[in-house]
């Protein structure tokens, strides 16, 4: 293919990519291009060094985990724009208000997204350790953003969100929530240590318990085990 070939198509591919009619269809391309590289650029490095440093098996095995992991995040979050973004053009063009987006259109939206991509089983009744973090992540901070909400003048709980009182919970708010994820998680790994996610007792394993034995200054310092 020309040199002159490849500029008129990429004439002709802007010219389409750049014309208004298309523009909302187009949103939806560019969310799943965009939601797949995110996923990549996240999962890739994360995986890398997890599964390096704290998974045994062969070289082999540790790439093709790594492999999987970034390409199951990265899919379902591809897969997860996609369903949201179109919902979404679905209800602004054909909803109560054709042309207008509805008030409650984006949270229509992520339910549907949410179950399709992030809230299915496996064949084998499994839920993907990749979707669980994905969902935790989002739910810790929703649970955050929510919190703060509560308590904002003008928009929060009444009493808790008057100027004078929201300062003060805004104040001491952080430092009671801290303390109490760090004793309640330190109370589970020591009681309920299986009911923890996978990754963060490995984790916990790792800093809290291996730390417990050594036989030498090896594994004193320079090793863990």
């Amino acid at each position: 293919m020309s040199a002159t070939t490849l500029q008129s198509l990429k004439v002709l591919v802007e010219s389409i990519i750049l014309d208004p009619k298309y523009h909302d269809i187009l949103t939806v391309v560019k969310g799943a291009r965009n939601g797949a590289v995110y996923g990549a650029k996240v999962r890739f490095p994360h995986a890398l060094v997890m599964i390096m440093l704290f998974r045994s098996g062969t070289f082999r095995e540790k790439v093709r985990l790594i492999f999987n992991a970034t390409r199951t995040h990265a899919l379902n979050l591809a897969k997860f724009a996609t369903i949201y973004k179109s919902t979404c053009l679905l209800l602004k063009l054909y909803g109560a208000t054709p042309g207008k987006e509805g008030p409650y259109d984006s949270f229509i939206a992520g339910l549907l997204g949410g179950y399709v991509v992030f809230g299915q089983r496996s064949k084998r009744g499994k839920i993907s350790s990749v979707s669980q973090q994905i969902v935790i992540y989002i739910f810790a901070r929703v649970a955050l953003a929510l919190a703060r909400l509560a308590v904002k003048p003008g928009y929060g709980l009444p009493g808790v969100s008057e100027p004078q009182k929201s300062a003060v919970i805004s104040h001491y708010a952080w430092p009671v929530f801290a303390s109490m994820s760090w004793a309640a998680v330190m109370h589970l790994f020591r009681w309920h240590a299986t009911e923890l996610q996978p990754s963060l007792r490995s984790s916990m394993v790792y800093i809290y318990q291996n730390s417990d034995d050594w036989d030498g200054l090896r594994n004193f310092i320079w090793h863990n085990k």
